[in-house]
């Protein structure tokens, strides 16, 4: 049997993460966007729903921003990964499977 192979737990860099889901940054993030929303709304007046939904939106925005989604980290990450996707030039090797790389590794 290989002893080379080392499980890693899923969840083992939530400990290194804000109440479990949230980097430091993102808390920044969120943050801003609510100081930004406080200084709007008590600054514009809330007449009309056009200036009320401008008021509310920088927290609404960072709030879907960093909302955890599953199997990515939150919503910027997905963003983020999707604009690096289609962005830069994808190059993949497929090698493909053949029972003679598998016979090779376990000569290894």
């Amino acid at each position: 049997m290989n002893d080379n192979i080392y499980l890693i737990p899923a969840n083992s860099k939530k400990s290194m993460m804000i109440f479990g889901m949230f980097y430091p940054f993102d808390l920044i993030l969120f943050g801003t966007g609510l100081a930004i929303t406080l200084i709007l709304l008590m600054v514009l007046p809330l007449s009309s729903l056009i200036v009320s939904l401008l008021a509310i939106s920088p927290g609404l925005i960072t709030g879907l921003l960093v909302f955890p989604l599953p199997n990515y980290h939150n919503t910027l990450t997905v963003l983020i990964d999707l604009w690096e996707f289609f962005t830069t030039r994808q190059r993949y090797v497929w090698k493909g499977w053949c029972v003679m790389d598998e016979l090779q590794k376990n000569k290894e």
